[in-house]
């Protein structure tokens, strides 16, 4: 007599390990359907995540290098002669202005030359030797200005186009817009510093509103990615069946709530961690680089904080050679700290502050700018510099170093379509304010998106009753920085 209860657990069981690689093989083979489709869709035909795009692209992966703290453009990027001329004296119309923490002294010129660079012959500060030897691959925007003079809400703008939290970032809508090249590892990384999160945290890379499988990884050579390995006391096949049958029951839940939803994303997480037990590890195992390259990028150095960053930058070139769509590199973290350990937020002791900062970002950097051009990554690869916003041209009242500045700062972009060794806009003569073809956070964007290949009035998520954008209801392609 046959017994029914068995055959039932049998036909339950058989059902379980099958389904997963039916799943997995259908997974696979709409994803190879829509890249196939996509050589020869027309470009009007566009939708999210399949790699398609409104228009032929230039950049197909996006390096953010974010330095917290509001970096100073007059002593970084922007060259003011007139600072160094009327060093001492008032800011004309505007000696009395109170700033973020208050009243404001007399103009005060940089601590450092400014060496000409390149053919182009770019003034940059004689404190970042190794990034002039890039300036000739650099588009700067120098009238960059902001909404915000407080560090967090600053730097969610300068992210997300908004000050305030709950939008997606850039590499959100990145992740969202193109999907991901590599089915084992996430379309968009956060690598964060040795000495801490940036402002506001992880809402610097947020997904917002949009699916939460497009916020992105956090990753470090110091902080990976936890619980990737599977424990001693549990065997390979036991892990195989536990998967199958969480899997089972999820995708039939699933099904039965159809609609984008936090169970979804949830089991597109998990999926993802378990490819990446293979994958994560052997990208952040560094220790596979040649002697040279960790000379090159300094990652022995004696100095624990730029070995660190060095490392990191390291990193987040295998992430970009295995074709990750989107990495947030931080220079420096969340706090000025003591004396401005932490990051670039130079109140009292500017010239001692950028002494510190200004070695640990400058080899490092230029090691992963001349890496990404040698191995030809840097003919896709888009890479943008940021900071929130700028400092002012004077020295903050009673101390040695500059206030808050939202009114002027440099940002720039290399790579992928990208027109090097030129310049777009300008502060005024003391780097106060943005004068020459002023330049938003929107403008920025609208051009980022357009070498991604995207119109970014048209690249939206329906959301509150808007269609919500990066760019908000603003933005202007900057065609003067396209090659």
């Amino acid at each position: 007599m046959t017994d029914t209860n068995a055959v039932i657990r049998r036909q339950f069981l058989g059902h379980v390990a099958t389904a997963p690689a039916g799943i997995g093989l259908m997974h696979l083979l709409a994803g190879e359907s829509a890249r196939a489709e996509d050589e020869n869709a027309p470009k009007a035909d566009w939708s999210p995540g399949m790699g398609k795009t409104h228009h032929a692209p230039k950049a197909k992966r996006v390096l953010q290098i974010f330095c917290p703290g509001a970096a100073s453009h007059m002593d970084l990027w922007e060259h003011k002669p007139s600072l160094e001329k009327h060093h001492g004296k008032p800011l004309p119309g505007e000696g009395e202005f109170f700033s973020f923490q208050g009243k404001n002294g007399n103009l005060m010129r940089s601590p450092w030359d400014f060496v000409p660079c390149g053919e182009s012959g770019k003034r940059i500060t004689s404190m970042l030797p190794g990034m002039a030897q890039h300036v000739d691959d650099i588009a700067f925007f120098h009238a960059m200005h902001s909404k915000s003079n407080t560090h967090g809400p600053g730097c969610i703008f300068m992210n997300s186009g908004h000050p305030l939290e709950g939008f997606p970032s850039a590499g959100a809508w990145t992740s969202y817009a193109l999907g991901s090249l590599n089915e084992n590892l996430p379309a968009y990384v956060a690598i964060t510093d040795l000495r801490g999160e940036p402002p506001n945290g992880k809402a610097n890379w947020s997904n917002g509103f949009l699916p939460a499988r497009h916020q992105a990884i956090m990753m470090s050579d110091q902080k990976q990615i936890r619980n990737l390995q599977r424990p001693d006391s549990i065997g390979e096949a036991e892990e195989r069946d536990a998967r199958s049958l969480l899997n089972q029951l999820n995708q039939k839940y699933a099904a039965a709530n159809p609609g984008e939803s936090d169970l979804r994303a949830r089991i597109a997480a998990y999926e993802l961690g378990g490819r990446m037990q293979l994958s994560a590890p052997e990208v952040s195992e560094l220790s596979r680089e040649s002697a040279a390259t960790h000379k090159l990028y300094g990652t022995q150095d004696e100095n624990r904080l730029k070995a660190a960053y060095a490392r990191n930058c390291l990193l987040a070139r295998r992430l970009l050679e295995r074709d990750v769509r989107y990495v947030s590199l931080y220079c420096a973290s969340r706090a000025s700290g003591v004396d401005g350990l932490l990051n670039w937020d130079a109140h009292k002791t500017l010239k001692a502050d950028y002494e510190r900062h200004c070695p640990i970002f400058d080899q490092p950097t230029a090691a992963l700018l001349s890496d990404l051009k040698q191995s030809g990554l840097l003919k896709d690869t888009l890479v943008l510099w940021a900071t929130e916003f700028g400092r002012m041209p004077t020295h903050q009242d009673g101390t040695a170093g500059r206030d808050h500045n939202p009114d002027g700062f440099t940002c720039w972009m290399m790579g992928a379509g990208v027109k090097g060794g030129v310049s777009y806009g300008a502060t005024d003569e003391f780097g106060r304010r943005a004068e020459v073809n002023p330049t938003t956070v929107w403008d920025f964007y609208a051009t980022v998106l357009h070498l991604l290949g995207f119109d970014h009035e048209r690249l939206t998520w329906y959301h509150n009753g808007l269609d919500r954008r990066l760019t908000d209801v603003h933005g202007n392609v900057i065609s003067e920085v396209l090659a």
